[in-house]
């Protein structure tokens, strides 16, 4: 199942923004250590838990349910060029995440709420399935009796502006223009241990 619950407390146990803005951790949220009782305990990672964090904090980022995940995983397997960065391309190129890339949303959460209710478009169409793998040059818009919707009109303050994407903020339209390269994205990930990790199960 999809995770539904505080993201600050996960944010706390992997020590990583799932926010990727670090609100997690400000004022009034300082502890980075993870929650509970022995959460400021240091331990000892085996290389497993290594992979295991790397994947639970991927799928916790981009919203994901853990069948959600693996079948992304195994289509990166199948494409041709770099596993990593067919997972990490395929990842961005989901239609929620780019709602959020472009600013229309201020979380990849919100985004999905947006694509679910019907508020966005596709090069002109309803597209209402947030894992909904787009093409470069395709047209991302918001509906245009939901261009007034108060998450909409702060997310743009809430979200840094990024290479791969296009967008007419007036209009709240924009355009994916082509796959990241890896020094756009998040450096925490270290997504080659999650392929390793799936390479042991499948």
């Amino acid at each position: 199942m999809r995770y539904t619950g505080s993201i600050n407390r996960k944010s706390r146990r992997l020590g990583f923004s799932l926010l990727e803005n670090n609100k997690e951790f400000s004022k009034g949220k300082k502890r980075t250590y993870a929650p509970g009782q022995h959460g400021n305990k240091r331990t000892r990672n085996s290389q497993y838990k290594l992979q295991l964090v790397e994947k639970q904090k991927m799928a916790l980022m981009y919203g994901m349910a853990d069948k959600q995940f693996k079948r992304i995983i195994i289509l990166a397997l199948k494409l041709k060029g770099s596993t990593s960065a067919n997972l990490l391309n395929l990842l961005e190129s989901r239609i929620d995440n780019l709602v959020y890339r472009m600013g229309f949303a201020p979380t990849r959460r919100a985004a999905r709420q947006l694509v679910n209710h019907g508020h966005i478009r596709l090069n002109g169409k309803k597209e209402s399935i947030p894992s909904y793998i787009c093409k470069v040059g395709d047209v991302i818009s918001v509906k245009d009796h939901s261009k007034s919707l108060p998450v909409v009109n702060t997310a743009a303050n809430n979200v840094a502006p990024i290479a791969f994407v296009s967008v007419d903020n007036g209009n709240k339209t924009g355009t994916y223009l082509r796959y990241p390269e890896r020094n756009e994205l998040n450096p925490d990930i270290k997504e080659a241990y999650v392929i390793e990790y799936y390479n042991k199960l499948l």
